[in-house]
């Protein structure tokens, strides 16, 4: 056979996507296209017509028609074949058989076509295949992307050794008796924690100079080398200032943060629980995979808050990790829950973040840790679709879940979705339906969804995926109180507890 052009037009001629396959005048195409509609008769269940030159072969989709253009001396089978393929292959990228869709699609069909007819010829593919070579990854691009990920990383590294040898510069300073740029940090372990004093610290972008060592001085080729690392560093950071990318990062943290509203409900020591967790489990709710990792911040507001103790509370019979901060006394907090630093006279650093506890729990074994249970049910009913039930049901009774979003893949092409019965909301976003709860409690625990889909199969619903918000923690841990360090004395204290999905999935 010889393709002439593969179009998708409307019942009147109109072209939306239109790919020629041989030279051809931008007019001669319009004047086939336009003569397409007259030569449609009422009555024909032929899906050809044929001219003096050219012979149409068309299939009706919805309101419009996928419509090619041979000549006369090709097969008229192989027209028909090659023609149900490209009708399979425009469902396939348009959720909607609309004018506005097929627009919006255009590339990607341009693309498919091109994947089945070459120079006029059709290729020996099918639509999985199509659709492989459409989605195929570039080797070349994963390459660029490895690079300038090396290269970022490669940056941040000189950074934070530039960052490290500013520091010994001030401990040094201060050993022979001068007064340092910035006042004492409280150490290594918390990063970017740093305390300020009456007078402002000056931010270590003001200690790298502007204009490369090696400008300013005269060394010989036999002079030592020890410095030679750090002037590159030093080129490099200029380079990135003189450019606008190093004065926010590297400015001193206590300073920047300092400046930052403190919102109404945060009190002069607040505590900030923060959950996050990764879980998939296979349909039949046995769990594969499962991983709870939480982090507990302190922000102190206040200097004269500076030296307390936090005391945590573990009722959690699981055997949770628990890694404190090196500066947090870990004999204390093994023996009484209590979060303190190891040298008493030190405070906590002022207006940042600092992290002090790190929980963990992973296993995959045991399943009655997920918090939220999700049945799917697709079976296959009348008309080559599936009748879908599912359900959910909160495994974990002290939690309360918000904005629960369940995400249930649909098949591809052009499929007809029927919802008789829900809970909450639902809305159908591309190829997928979004089942939206807005609260799950111990009072509102379980739901059902019942949805028909057709043409489908089971497998097309999965995996399914789940979302939440949650201001309750799967980790039974809680802060009691807060006290001075000094006298025991207590400490009015906010906290917050943020507890969410990273992954959570029903393969």
């Amino acid at each position: 056979m010889v393709l002439i052009a593969a179009t998708v037009c409307t019942k009147s001629g109109k072209a939306l996507v239109s790919r020629q396959f041989v030279e051809m005048t931008k007019a001669r195409i319009e004047g086939l296209l336009a003569a397409f509609p007259k030569l449609m008769t009422g009555g024909r269940q032929h899906t050809f017509v044929e001219t003096e030159s050219v012979r149409y072969v068309y299939q009706p989709l919805d309101k419009l028609y996928m419509l090619l253009i041979t000549t006369k001396a090709s097969n008229i089978l192989e027209d028909l074949e090659t023609l149900r393929l490209f009708s399979r292959v425009v469902p396939e990228y348009c959720v909607q058989l609309t004018e506005t869709e097929v627009l919006n699609q255009a590339f990607n069909l341009l693309f498919a076509f091109d994947e089945i007819v070459a120079l006029g010829y059709r290729e020996s593919v099918n639509l999985a295949q199509v659709r492989s070579f459409v989605e195929m990854d570039s080797h070349e691009e994963k390459i660029y992307q490895a690079v300038r990920q090396t290269q970022e990383r490669e940056a941040a590294n000189r950074m934070r050794e530039r960052a490290k040898e500013l520091q010994r510069e001030r401990l040094e300073a201060a050993k022979r008796g001068q007064p340092p740029r910035s006042q004492m940090s409280f150490g290594s372990g918390f990063g970017s924690s740093t305390m300020s004093s009456s007078s402002p610290s000056e931010s270590i972008a003001e200690k790298i100079p502007t204009t490369p060592a090696r400008d300013t001085r005269t060394v010989g080729r036999s002079a030592m080398k020890l410095g030679s690392r750090g002037t590159d560093a030093d080129s490099f950071v200029s380079r990135l200032r003189s450019e606008g990318d190093v004065t926010a990062p590297v400015a001193s943290p206590a300073q920047h943060d300092a400046g930052k509203p403190v919102p109404a409900d945060h009190k002069d020591v607040h505590l900030r629980f923060e959950e996050r967790l990764n879980l998939i489990a296979g349909r039949d709710g046995d769990i594969q995979t499962f991983e709870l990792s939480g982090l507990l911040t302190l922000r102190i507001s206040n200097e004269q808050f500076g030296r307390i103790h936090v005391h945590v509370d573990n009722k959690d019979s699981r055997p949770l990790q628990l890694q404190t901060h090196p500066n947090v006394d870990k004999e204390a907090f093994r023996s009484t829950g209590v979060i303190g630093l190891k040298q008493a006279q030190r405070p906590f650093p002022m207006h940042s973040d600092v992290g002090v506890l790190k929980w963990r729990l992973a296993t995959t074994n045991d399943d009655k840790l997920a918090p939220l249970s999700v049945n799917c049910w697709p079976s296959e009913g009348v008309n080559g679709g599936c009748d879908v039930n599912i359900e959910y049901e909160l495994e974990q009774d002290h939690l309360v879940l918000t904005d629960v979003n369940i995400t249930i893949p649909l098949p591809s092409g052009n499929t007809s979705v029927v919802v008789h019965q829900w809970e909450g909301s639902y809305t159908q976003k591309g190829r997928n339906l979004i089942w939206s709860i807005p609260l799950v409690s111990k009072q509102q625990k379980t739901g059902s969804l019942e949805f028909t889909v057709t043409p489908s199969i089971p497998n097309d619903f999965f995996p399914l995926s789940v979302t939440w918000t949650s201001e309750t923690s799967l980790a039974l841990l809680t802060a009691v109180k807060v006290t001075q360090a000094e006298d025991g004395s207590p400490v009015d204290f906010s906290q917050e507890i943020s507890f969410h999905a990273d992954k959570y999935e029903f393969v």
